[in-house]
């Protein structure tokens, strides 16, 4: 059985539903932002991603390429109109800032709009879908077992890139988005791999009890959708993965996820008064903090925290760790 393709073509099915509900609509682009299409292309590019390096390298990487133009797209729509909106309940901020952000939001959809039509995904006969399974239908797809052992490889693999990021940087970060956001952004596809896998992985009881697990197995991480993994169905194999150390995983993203949100917020002022003043950087950067409020942390307090952070999590060997290896159904 075709394991690899029948996962892409789950979340391939998933995207196609949104895509003809949004093709009825004036505002493709804003209906597919508001109703979370951004988690199957997350998914699919994750599939893309760790299949392109398995095996049919250039023809799964074009692939991706389309899902991470649109994930990024819809991306860029959620951070302006986030900012937007939460700063429209501030009165201390200046309009100019807000009607900003809200015209930058409108000019991204706009943006996905024309790569809807550009890309053909909304086409009547879904003519960039259809390429797309013509393809992932052809490719050299490996059986069971293969699958499985080139999976454990390639997330073993990704958890070293990780290490080996944060190691060559000694554990010092000097900018929000190259050092945290990148840092972030490598540890969540760890996260997302195994729901994109479809039951491919599954997490087992931590052995033992270690008090530090403590602080990361919080209600909202322990209960949280994204932490129970799908059924593994008829599979056979699957790989395992320490629960605690998953859940500290997911805990480790959201607080990261915080502080990066914290260190953008800055940004998004930022370029909202150098577009609408004659200030310099340096003179934005200056008014920023006045317009953020008094809770507002400065760059430095969010890089030191995350670095804080991500030194006692790395301390714990918890990504070292996070593999226990692949199981059967049997046991």
């Amino acid at each position: 059985m075709k394991y690899g393709l029948i996962r892409f073509e789950y979340f391939l099915d998933k995207l196609e539903e949104l895509f003809v509900k949004s093709s009825k609509l004036k505002n493709p682009a804003l209906w597919l932002y508001k109703n979370n299409a951004r988690n199957p292309l997350f998914m699919l590019e994750g599939l893309a991603k760790m299949y392109a390096e398995i095996h049919n390298n250039k023809k799964i990487s074009k692939i991706k390429e389309y899902f991470k133009l649109l994930e990024d797209a819809i991306g860029e729509i959620d951070y302006y109109d986030t900012f937007a909106k939460e700063f429209a309940t501030n009165k201390k901020m200046p309009a100019a800032i807000v009607s900003y952000l809200k015209a930058q939001s409108r000019e991204k959809i706009k943006s996905l709009n024309e790569i809807l039509i550009e890309k053909k995904w909304l086409s009547e006969d879904n003519n960039r879908l259809e390429k797309i399974r013509k393809k992932l239908s052809n490719a050299d797809w490996e059986n069971e077992k293969k699958d499985t052992n080139s999976i454990n490889q390639f997330y073993l693999t990704s958890i070293n890139k990780v290490l080996e990021f944060i190691n060559k940087k000694n554990f010092t970060l000097s900018n929000i988005e190259r050092d945290l956001h990148e840092f972030r952004r490598m540890i969540r596809w760890l996260s997302i791999y195994p729901q994109a896998l479809r039951g491919c992985v599954q997490l087992s009881k931590s052995r033992g009890k270690n008090p530090y697990f403590t602080k990361y197995l919080t209600k909202k991480i322990t209960t949280s959708p994204y932490n129970v993994m799908p059924d593994a169905n008829n599979q056979q194999l699957f790989l395992l993965l320490d629960q605690n150390r998953f859940y500290a995983l997911s805990w480790l993203i959201a607080e990261l996820g915080n502080l990066k949100d914290c260190g953008l917020k800055i940004e998004a002022i930022k370029e909202a008064l150098i577009q609408n003043s004659a200030a310099d950087e340096q003179n934005a950067l200056s008014k920023v903090y006045k317009l953020a409020g008094a809770n507002q942390k400065t760059t430095e307090q969010i890089l030191s925290e995350a670095e804080n952070l991500i030194k006692n999590y790395c301390k714990e060997k918890n990504l070292e760790l996070l593999i226990i290896g692949i199981a059967t159904v049997k046991e």
